[in-house]
């Protein structure tokens, strides 16, 4: 009952409405049991005295009962419904907030169709609860207190008669919470696991056509679609038998009261008008049966969403903000890693004994083979994870000392795998800086080598971009990621393979503009290319998560090494190939000879 506990304080949260949700629930319970004591004296109006004038006033007292009633059921629905929709609205906004806070170790565990799930159909579901179990539970409740108390005023024995289906009730409720609850966790769960096959045929389905793979995706989605199937069913159909179990036992137990009753009328015991009221009465009994199954069913998805929604809002994100963690300013950018181990988990290290220094507007290159641990160095500097021994300062400041936000909007990078949010190429340029102008979006643009192509385009700077940049080329997206961390204007940058998706002519206009960008800056640029690297101050040689080499690139050059070899294999022929061109035809002029290539990225 933890769970009921905890979206029950959500509702808590709105006191008033909920105050008035529960006087609506007294007021439609009040008034639903005046009706048929009005009802019962109305008939021995009639059968004893024929008083006609008293009939029209019980008709009249009827009438405005009913009315009072409609109007608090009125109430009931609403502040029910508004409740847990703002219910559902903080739940909704407090966990995409919370996914927010979480580092990349969390969302590499998660899976994103799940986190959709929970975030949709749970949250739902916690909203249904609470219109349907924490209101109307309280409905039902206070009608059946108050049809007991009313039958027992009127006679012990049919009301003890009466109230003999309630036992039955509680535990079959009992039953239904435990067997449901079971139902719906694996609903849920299926579901977040359709969602993800969903999500992940959509978002590659150049690659499912491409390898003919329709009918193994579909057989995927069709193997989740019908486990949700088959819980569903069984959901449904505990539902439906325990709804058709109490209406039996309902209606035998009026029929019981009609045979009993009938003798106490012939008897003298009860007045018809009695005997009817106690069968108005075991109408309004009817509702609390019907809608048992109901509010149990409410109670069951309740625990079973809950428990999912709770699980990720309890998890800690492993980079944590320390309480006294200081907001840093424009920093100068001198960057240390002092003995730096990283590992994603205990068993497998990534990193291992990192040290170098980064002077302020320094180039700082690292290269390596695929798995090196290049980019981990680059996603360990903004904290998207933690270091497992060691540290790293900024300006002397340990990374972990400064808050989140002041440490990113000093850090910008450009990834190698781009993402493009569904908008404009002007406000996905402008992504991390809103406010800023159209010149400086253009600005960014032109050293990007993009405005040109933009230009070009019907619609310009306001061009609708595809989900996840897809009717631009890699080329295209490389280069609007490029003008969206120049115009964050950071002090410290880091280039993840930037260019790798780029022609080479294209590749040598990034890097010439990039200079002046670079300009001030301390930058990493983590490639493949030798040719991207062979200006920077100081080239880390990276191999299994360790430091092989270090130096310039004439340094590295005049040492035997994984360095030398790659160098060797990539760039000398190439360049022998450019030194022969050159002297027969001439130097053409803005394309130096130190341009590179389109040859292949050896591993290191």
């Amino acid at each position: 009952m933890r769970i009921i506990w905890r979206i029950t304080k959500l509702a808590a949260k709105y006191r008033v409405r909920l105050t008035l949700a529960y006087l609506s629930v007294l007021g439609v319970s009040a008034f639903s049991m005046v009706i048929p004591k009005l009802l019962g004296k109305a008939i021995d109006a009639v059968l004893s005295a024929g008083d006609s004038a008293r009939l029209l006033y019980l008709a009249g007292a009827i009438l405005i009962a009913s009315l009072l009633r409609g109007i608090f059921a009125f109430g009931q629905q609403y502040l029910g419904e508004s409740l847990g929709q703002r219910v559902a609205y903080d739940l909704r906004n407090t966990f995409y907030d919370h996914l927010q806070r979480m580092s990349f170790a969390f969302h590499d565990k998660e899976q994103t169709g799940n986190l959709m799930s929970k975030a949709t159909s749970d949250v739902d579901g916690a909203r249904m609860f609470v219109q349907t179990g924490l209101i109307r539970s309280v409905y039902m409740a206070s009608l059946v207190v108050g049809v007991g108390i009313m039958m027992f005023q009127l006679n012990q024995q049919l009301a003890l008669l009466s109230l003999a289906l309630v036992p039955f009730v509680i535990w079959r409720g009992g039953y239904l919470v435990l067997r449901l609850r079971k139902e719906w966790l694996a609903i849920e769960d299926e579901a977040g696991y359709m969602n993800t096959v969903l999500h992940e045929n959509l978002m590659g389905q150049r690659v499912v056509k491409a390898f003919a793979a329709d009918e193994y995706e579909r057989s995927k989605f069709y193997h989740r679609a019908t486990n949700i199937f088959y819980h569903s069913y069984r959901a449904e159909m505990l539902q439906a038998s325990n709804g058709g179990m109490m209406t039996l036992f309902h209606l035998g137990t009026t029929l019981l009261i009609l045979y009993v009753g009938g003798r106490y009328v012939i008897q003298g015991v009860l007045t018809p008008g009695e005997l009817a009221q106690f069968i108005f009465y075991m109408g309004l009994l009817a509702m609390p049966v019907r809608m048992a199954a109901w509010i149990v069913n409410s109670f069951s998805r309740a625990i079973s969403c809950g428990q999912r929604i709770f699980a990720t809002l309890d998890a800690e994100s492993p980079v944590q903000e320390r309480e006294n963690a200081v907001a840093l300013s424009r920093v100068q950018g001198h960057v240390r890693f002092e003995d730096v181990s990283f590992g994603y988990d205990t068993i497998s290290p990534v990193l291992n004994h990192i040290t170098f220094e980064a002077e302020p507007a320094n180039v700082i290159a690292l290269v390596g083979a695929p798995g090196s641990g290049k980019s981990t160095i680059g996603h360990l500097l903004p904290r998207f994870y933690d270091v497992t021994a060691g540290r790293i300062t900024i300006d002397g400041v340990d990374v972990r000392d400064a808050t989140l936000a002041s440490l990113r909007a000093n850090i910008g990078i450009v990834q190698q795998d781009v993402f493009l949010f569904t908008s404009t190429i002007r406000e996905n340029i402008a992504y991390g800086a809103v406010g800023a102008s159209f010149e400086q979006i253009v600005r960014a643009a032109e050293i990007a080598q993009l405005h040109s192509f933009i230009v070009s385009l019907p619609k310009g700077y306001d061009t609708w971009v595809g989900e996840r940049g897809i009717t631009l080329s890699g080329g295209q997206r490389q280069r609007l990621a490029i003008a969206r961390t120049i115009l964050l204007d950071p002090p410290i940058l880091i280039l993840d393979d930037s260019t790798s998706s780029v022609d080479t002519e294209t590749e040598h206009l990034i890097r010439r503009a990039l200079v002046e960008v670079m300009k001030g800056r301390t930058t990493f640029v983590i490639a493949h290319r030798l040719s991207t690297v062979k200006s920077a101050s100081l080239i880390l040689v990276m191999r299994e998560g360790q430091i092989v080499q270090r130096g310039t690139h004439q340094e590295l050059l005049s040492h035997p090494g994984p360095y030398q070899e790659v160098y060797d294999l990539q760039l000398r022929p190439q360049e022998a190939t450019l030194t022969i061109g050159a002297s027969q035809e001439g130097h053409r002029p803005g394309l130096p000879v130190e341009v590179a290539s389109a040859s292949p990225r050896e591993n290191l």
